[in-house]
Formats: structure tokens, C-alpha cells, sequence
């Protein structure tokens, strides 16, 4: 009996490896380590960047916003946004193979989601000076501008979205 239990035990155990390689993010043949870091880097990123966003959202809905943490988060999606470039590198894409909502357009063309990259930090770095100014409207406005910028760029570059 204990020997049958512990051959049971073996096989299971070399199933459960089996089917952990298998679902695995990397597909056959290409390098185990650089990829997924990278996926998970991206995905990271844009998380941050969205939370940021909708802490600026919130304080605009106050009565009497804190502009410094607009200030703030706005830096911080600028510093976020100049990451973006870099985490989409050749080999990550849904045609290698990877689970992504990033879109072939963002190799097919480079160029246009480079300068979709650039607006947002442009658009973020404004967000941040003009939030210094304390004026309600004119950091709505441009918090709105900003959000137009992500809209454009997840309209042609991201999956989900395409729905």
C-alpha cells in the first residue's frame, strides 16, 4: 500500500511539473529569461501609470484639490512614460507567442507609438507645471488632454480596447 501510494506521489509529481512548463509565459525556442521579465515590467508600468491617473481624477472631484499630489502623481506618470519605449523590445509580442494586449502595430509602426509614447510625456510634464499653479480648471483641463493622450495611444496600440 505504501508503495503504491508513493509511486502515486512520483507520477504526480512529474505531471505537476509537466504541466507547469507547459504554462509557461516563454514559447519553445526562445530565451527563458529576458522576455518575461520584460512583459512583466511593462504590465507593471502601465498599472502604476493608470493608478496615478486616477489618483489625479479623484482630487479633482474634491471640493478643494490637493495640487501637490497632482503634482506629484503627474511626475510620476512622466517618469513612467519615458520607461514605455523600452519595455516593448522585439521578440514580446502576441505573434511570439506571449500573452499581451499589446497590438502588432507597435512594431509594425515604430515610429507612430514612439511619438504616442512622447505625447504622453509631454502631456504629463504640463500636467505637473500647470498643477504647480493651483488653478482648478486649467489642471482639469489638462488632466482631461492627458487622458485623451492614453485613449489615442490604447486606440491603435493596445488589444483590449479594439472590442
Amino acid at each position: 500500500m505504501v508503495r503504491n501510494y508513493a509511486s502515486r506521489l512520483v507520477i504526480a509529481a512529474a505531471l505537476a511539473g509537466i504541466l507547469a512548463a507547459c504554462s509557461s509565459e516563454t514559447p519553445a525556442g526562445s530565451s527563458a529569461g529576458a522576455a518575461p521579465a520584460v512583459l512583466k515590467e511593462r504590465h507593471d508600468n502601465f498599472e502604476e501609470i493608470g493608478d496615478a491617473f486616477k489618483a489625479v481624477r479623484g482630487e479633482l472631484e474634491k471640493g478643494a484639490p490637493d495640487f501637490t499630489l497632482i503634482a506629484a502623481k503627474a511626475g510620476d506618470i512622466n517618469t513612467r512614460a519615458q520607461l514605455i519605449e523600452s519595455h516593448f523590445p522585439a521578440g514580446t509580442s502576441v505573434e511570439d507567442g506571449f500573452k499581451t494586449e499589446a497590438l502588432p502595430a507597435i512594431w509594425a509602426k515604430p515610429e507612430e507609438f514612439k511619438a504616442a509614447s512622447q505625447k504622453l510625456i509631454d502631456e504629463s510634464a504640463k500636467l505637473a507645471t500647470i498643477a504647480g499653479g493651483g488653478d482648478a480648471a486649467a489642471v482639469g483641463a489638462q488632466a482631461k488632454a492627458m487622458g485623451g493622450t492614453c485613449k489615442g495611444c490604447h486606440d491603435q496600440f493596445r488589444l483590449d480596447d479594439k472590442k
